[in-house]
């Protein structure tokens, strides 16, 4: 029997998108022989579609696209992700299913069991979970029809979310020859490799393969990464699919197993921990490119703008939108003002002409004087302070939108997550845009970024990447002026905001306690902006964004 993983980008709601391409995708395998076909989790609807799923229309549209489907298999089987309604009258109104189709019917539909509920998922607030699991019988084999998180059930790497139910515990009671996953599990940092050993682990202790296709692409805040593989009943990897692109990836089993078409294994040898740090640095690279080429595409843009301020974020920004959408959408915009340095206005031309973007200076002294002049009545007698370097930036950050509102452009914005933790930002300044690209990239991670672009050809200029970080908004201004050094400042961040430690807990790591405590408040205090920021692209695996979801109007203090 040959199996092909159909990794495919779909769009939310984009329902007859996603039918020409599940059938194109279907008409591929069967051109390679294959006996049946698996896509994604919600293939059809797109991954996370969210409130949408309470509007009826909707889900009725997503049956209709099923229908569609269904009556395209011919000559081979397919397994569908989409949306069922839930008959009964209890419980939700819908089901998280697959189908399994096969001479344009549908033979069976199975149904999610374990619904998470924990950073970006609030799948309990859409569905009911399955109550009964049942095996699929395709071309006289038994397969366990799974659905992304139901593969978590017996997880042992994240203990705070073992589940009261194991549903391939379930499937191997009842005798099944392979178990299949249908994912949507988006990128974080480290997230690949946690999937391979989870299902590489299962497929030793259940003994029977394993095939897990994932959804790949970018939809709002939440990239997919793909790497779909196919893991034989030792818990051997032999066959993997590309990461970051669609892929279709085909396998045979012979004698109740799966090998590769070669008969042949990948290497099991271990990387050293510099290939690793590379890799996450290239995989982060390259999950930045897809969610803004995605989110550019799926939203209706043809071009982006932005800021370019000569420092190394808007450096790596620009890079980034190059690489997604081609330099022929991209427009660059350098702003100086009296307090900018000829070499960060030098600095951003000479990125822009490596790039080959387009390329503009707006110098902003003439209007910056003019808001002085407008506001010296009701300044008179106040000292000069952070009031008049924040007008600065919300002069560039409305020239950016007067573009982006007269040419449909869409801004994007360039501060990182340690400026965005901290406060270290404008509100409607240097925030103004359409999409956060680097908004949950450490500072730190950043230069590394910067590094890996710089590998093969100098793209961003030596000087934007050694030079002192500033805003520039006052003379000498240096970021050090305000915050500590950016290795120390990502260290607190991480334990505070990702791994959720209290002050005393990252103290005990090495950190002085009166700085730890001051770098909690900034967070904290600083809730209101970030309710107000652009969507960001999530790759940690705490991103400030639909994952985080704190008050603003609260007094609880996580210090002493």
């Amino acid at each position: 029997m040959k199996i092909s993983l159909a990794q495919i980008n779909p769009t939310v709601g984009a329902f007859k998108q996603n039918v020409n391409k599940i059938c194109k995708y279907i008409d591929i395998a069967k051109g390679k022989g294959a006996d049946l076909v698996i896509f994604p989790e919600m293939s059809l609807v797109g991954y996370p579609p969210k409130d949408l799923l309470e509007i009826s229309g909707f889900v009725d549209n997503n049956l209709r696209a099923l229908e569609e489907v269904v009556s395209h298999v011919v000559g081979i089987s397919a397994i569908v992700g989409f949306v069922d309604r839930n008959p009964a009258k209890r419980g939700k109104r819908l089901f998280n299913a697959a189908a399994c189709i096969q001479d344009k019917k549908i033979l069976s539909k199975h149904y999610k069991s374990l619904l998470p509920a924990y950073d970006v998922f609030d799948e309990i607030r859409y569905f009911e979970p399955s109550h009964l699991i049942t095996i699929a019988k395709i071309s006289g084999k038994r397969l366990g029809i799974s659905i992304c998180e139901d593969i978590w059930g017996g997880c042992v790497e994240t203990p705070e979310r073992i589940y009261d139910k194991n549903p391939l515990k379930e499937m191997f009671k009842q005798g099944v020859d392979t178990i299949i996953n249908l994912s949507a599990s988006p990128f974080t940092i480290g997230k690949q490799e946690i999937r391979l050993r989870l299902l590489t682990d299962s497929a030793k202790r259940y003994k029977v393969p394993f095939l897990y296709v994932n959804q790949v692409g970018g939809n709002d805040d939440l990239v997919f990464d793909g790497s779909s593989f196919v893991v034989n009943r030792q818990g051997i990897v032999v066959k993997r699919a590309s990461s970051f692109k669609e892929d279709l990836i085909t396998v045979e089993f012979k004698k109740a197993d799966v090998t590769m078409e070669n008969g042949s294994l990948p290497s099991t040898r271990k990387r050293s921990q510099t290939a690793i740090d590379h890799n996450e640095i290239d995989s982060v690279y390259k999950a930045l490119i897809l969610g803004t080429k995605d989110y550019v595409r799926k939203c209706g843009f043809k071009k982006v703008v932005i800021g370019l301020s000569g420092g190394i974020d808007s450096a790596v920004t620009a890079v980034i939108a190059a690489k997604a959408l081609g330099k022929d959408r991209v427009l660059g915009i350098t702003m100086p003002s009296t307090f900018s340095s000829k070499g960060s206005s030098e600095d951003s031309r000479i990125l822009a002409e490596r790039l080959g973007i387009e390329f503009t200076t707006i110098p902003i002294t003439p209007i910056y004087k003019a808001y002085l002049k407008t506001l010296e009545g009701v300044f008179a007698g106040l000292p000069s302070d952070v009031t008049e370097e924040n007008l600065q930036a919300r002069i560039r950050g409305k020239i950016l939108m007067a573009i982006s509102n007269k040419q449909g452009y869409l801004v994007l914005t360039t501060g990182n997550k340690s400026e965005l933790a901290v406060g270290y930002c404008t509100l409607y300044g240097d925030m103004c845009g359409g999409l956060a690209v680097i908004s949950d990239i450490p500072k730190t991670m950043v230069y590394h970024l910067a590094e890996h672009i710089n590998l093969r050809r100098e793209l961003i200029p030596k000087n934007t990447i050694e030079k002192p970080a500033s805003a520039e908004l006052r003379p000498n201004q240096k970021d050090q002026d305000s915050l500590p050094p950016y290795d120390i400042l990502d260290s607190i961040l991480k334990a505070y905001v990702e791994e959720s430690k209290d002050v005393q807990d990252i103290v005990k790591l090495g950190f002085d306690e009166s700085l730890v405590s001051e770098i909690v408040k900034k967070v904290n205090r600083n809730e209101y902006k970030r309710k107000q920021a652009a969507p960001g692209l999530k790759v940690t695996s705490k991103a400030f964004g639909t994952g985080r979801r704190m008050p603003l109007a609260q007094r609880y203090r996580a210090t002493k």
